[in-house]
């Protein structure tokens, strides 16, 4: 059995979709895809509201995204050693401990009111996503026909918007406090001295979303460390079977479409968690929309992502994966500039759209870029985990770009999509070194 599906000119192919008897753990699995959703959205009603109850400007509020994709970065690689040498199911039961972890930290930080240890508690939560996404995306990829694991990955990657349009409401609804003080209030309080306690309260708003999801993180890892595994062996290109967990990262420079994959995936998260993070700042900004109203509109547009997910699944029983991606690179290019050039409900609802688009994009490359690369699929894994980093610096980058509007920092996205549009048309196709 391969680990991915193939990006060539034939037609997509009907076989099973996951293996006899992997039910249950695809379904466990699965089901950390909407677990990390939920952080991974929290994060941009955290932009808001930080800069609100720490009064800090777009740029440092940016480095809430800084922080978190450098534990993507950096622990990538940790954890990809790990199941190399014990496995899957081991890699995600540490991610869930650590990922609850750093949800529990919210509330001494909370406490002790610097935004330097909210800072911190987001690399611990994103330390456990790293070992979660480095163990999940190639297990589900692997747990079926090579033939059908794009559509495989795509269809699990499905319920992670389910979990980011849960964040973003969560958020809305618990954290966002409704209240946005003009500058007359905010200079009554301080005469009254009440100011200080106001900034307080709004931070402590949000411990308790983080507790709850902490708390459900570890009664995931039970479950999980319960639940029976099935091992999963993979196919190298010389056709010898063996489990996955050996290879050689050397081996990877061999494989120009991984290398290439790696890059469009930091130039795709960054163009995603970019657009996202900024788009209640849009919201307010081009159509004087309160925090809450741009709040909701923000779940939105995770819902149009979700439905993004789910029909490009259903599309790629007819349509090949990188086809589809490479045509909804374009469409998003196109919607992204009409945000650029017409600042306003336009371009709000054109912004909002894009999220419907670039649904497709992660799970695709992500699982083009591992196909053919046999025993070292765990390796390879990583790196296009750690190419998550791409959040971390792009986001801050847009900040910089939106003191000259905010409509402007969103130019960074559509460079993005042509990363994306150049991949699925062009570097998926590039053959590998030393091979006919």
């Amino acid at each position: 059995m391969q680990t991915t599906v193939k990006c060539s000119n034939d037609s997509p192919v009907s076989t099973r979709l996951i293996q006899h008897g992997a039910l249950v753990p695809f379904a466990l699995v699965t089901s950390l895809f909407f677990l990390w959703g939920m952080p991974n959205n929290l994060n941009d009603v955290l932009i808001r509201h930080f800069m609100k109850s720490f009064e800090i400007s777009r740029f440092q509020a940016g480095l809430v995204q800084s922080a978190f994709y450098m534990g993507y970065f950096l622990l990538a690689t940790p954890a990809a050693l790990l199941m190399r040498r014990y496995g899957y199911k081991l890699g995600i039961i540490c991610g869930l401990l650590l990922f609850g972890t750093g949800c529990f930290l919210f509330w001494p930080a909370a406490q002790i009111g610097r935004y330097s240890f909210f800072l911190g508690a987001l690399f611990v939560i994103a330390s456990g996503l790293s070992f979660l996404e480095t163990a999940a995306n190639p297990f589900i990829a692997q747990l079926g026909d090579a033939s059908s694991a794009a559509r495989r990955l795509n269809l699990a990657q499905s319920f992670n918007p389910l979990g980011a349009i849960s964040g973003a409401l969560i958020g809305t609804l618990f954290i966002f406090s409704g209240v946005e003080l003009t500058g007359d209030q905010i200079r009554a309080m301080q005469r009254a001295g009440t100011y200080a306690h106001y900034l307080q309260t709004e931070t402590l708003r949000v411990v308790t979303p983080y507790l709850v999801i902490g708390a459900a993180a570890i009664l995931l890892a039970i479950l999980v460390a319960w639940a029976r595994f099935p091992p999963v062996s993979v196919q190298s290109h010389e056709g010898t079977l063996g489990m996955p967990g050996h290879g050689a990262y050397r081996e990877l420079l061999r494989y120009p479409h991984f290398l290439l994959a790696i890059l469009t995936q930091f130039m795709y998260v960054g163009a995603q968690v970019g657009t996202w993070s900024y788009f209640i700042q849009y919201v307010q900004d081009s159509v004087h929309a309160p925090e809450r109203v741009a709040g909701y509109f923000l779940t939105g547009t995770l819902a149009g992502f979700g439905i993004g997910r789910f029909a490009s699944s259903f599309l790629m029983r007819w349509i090949r994966a990188d086809k589809l991606m490479g045509i909804y690179a374009i469409v998003n290019m196109a919607l992204v500039a009409i945000g650029v050039l017409h600042p306003g409900w336009a371009g709000l609802w054109a912004i909002f759209l894009s999220s419907f688009f670039m649904s497709v994009m992660f799970p695709t490359i992500f699982a083009l870029g591992l196909n053919d690369l046999g025993e070292n699929t765990k390796i390879a894994a990583s790196l296009l985990v750690m190419a998550i980093v791409g959040g971390a610096v792009l986001t801050p980058a847009m900040g910089l770009l939106a003191r000259y509007g905010i409509q402007i920092a969103y130019l960074v996205p559509i460079a993005g999509y042509l990363a994306v549009m150049a991949y699925a048309f062009w570097g998926c196709h590039v053959k590998p070194r030393g091979r006919g």
